[in-house]
């Protein structure tokens, strides 16, 4: 008798339709899945486009707030800091924040100005244990001198922080590349042989590296202070080794002579700036360019070197537009706030 229902057969092939369709849905739930974790970590190079906050230290006691205004543009970024060694009469020696003499004695110190105000910060994101934008601060040590007592004292302060910082074991051969145990704060330092051999070479075979130098890379046709109206040199990034993992570079190898005699932004330059990071990134290595700056002859006063100086905001942004499409990894300004804005209104990488 019929009661209304729907017929065995039908109810079959629904039911069977069903079980098919539930059937896809978790193959499409597993597939995303594995895509999702097969995802390459965001840290890789190509990956984002960083702020490195230029200089983000006092000077003569002037700008104490400037690492307070690069982390208020947001995490992950990229830090600067200059080392020099102090040797006082009737004192020790101790690495300070400062780019050159004169020295007052009064220069703060990467513990008491870097690391103390970024404990919070690191602190919190262990304890969230969210490790999908780690490193979340990058600390670019520019040593502007290279004593081995220098860097005796700055590897000793690492090593009271090697919890927070992405490390690599030391291996047997530089040329075999070790996977970083990657941390909240990941730690480059320049392309010197001497800061290879305090940070590289000193440290025992299976013991952490806890610093990551820069590739020597290699100039063909010219030298990067090219004249203006001159080609640049072409540059190629140099080898990536466990130790050295990173490209570091000024503009002028992108427009001869540098910002201060930057002419109009054309499509060969974009097409050399694009060459330059993808030659790069086609080595293992992060890419970083410095320093870009959009300024007004007021604004010069604030501590801002003139040679890094495109002359306006519009002629700055520009620039910084063509490195956030062309993938730079870190690109180095005093305008950290600017920065962040502009980058903020281009679409996601």
């Amino acid at each position: 008798m019929n009661t209304g229902g729907c017929p065995r057969a039908q109810r079959s092939a629904r039911g069977s339709l069903s079980v098919r369709h539930y059937g896809l849905l978790l193959l499409l739930v597993a597939t995303g899945t594995k895509m999702a974790a097969q995802e390459p970590p965001a840290y890789l190079p190509g990956r984002r486009v960083l702020l490195d906050a230029h200089n983000a230290y006092p000077e003569q006691g002037l700008w104490s707030d400037r690492i307070d205004r690069a982390l208020a543009t947001g995490v992950p970024l990229a830090i600067e800091q200059d080392l020099a060694w102090l040797c006082e009469p009737a004192a020790s020696c101790r690495s300070v924040l400062r780019h050159e003499p004169p020295f007052t004695g009064d220069e703060p110190t990467l513990r008491g100005y870097f690391f103390t105000r970024i404990r919070p910060i690191v602190e919190r994101a262990l304890a969230a244990g969210n490790r999908r934008d780690w490193p979340i601060i990058t600390l670019n040590l520019d040593f502007k001198s290279d004593e081995p007592e220098h860097h005796a004292a700055v590897w000793a302060l690492l090593g009271e922080h090697q919890s927070w910082l992405t490390t690599a074991p030391r291996t047997e051969r530089v040329d075999d590349v070790a996977t970083l145990d990657v941390r909240p704060v990941l730690v480059l330092t320049g392309a010197a042989d001497a800061q290879e051999v305090a940070f590289h070479d000193r440290v025992p075979v299976g013991e952490r590296l806890r610093v990551f130098g820069a590739a020597v890379p290699e100039i063909v046709g010219g030298n990067s202070n090219a004249a203006p109206g001159a080609p640049p040199p072409d540059v190629f990034p140099g080898r990536r080794t466990n130790y050295r993992r990173w490209s570091n570079h000024p503009w002028s190898i992108v427009e001869a002579g540098g910002p201060s005699e930057a002419g109009e932004w054309t499509t060969e330059d974009a097409a050399r700036l694009s060459a330059l990071v993808g030659r790069a990134h086609e080595a293992g290595l992060w890419i970083r360019f410095y320093t870009l700056n959009g300024l007004g002859p007021a604004e010069l006063s604030l501590g801002w070197t003139a040679s890094y100086n495109f002359g306006s905001r519009e002629a700055a942004e520009l620039r910084w537009r063509a490195a956030i499409t062309a993938g730079v990894d870190f690109l180095a300004t005093d305008q950290y706030e600017a920065f962040a804005t502009s980058r903020a209104a281009l679409p996601s990488r």
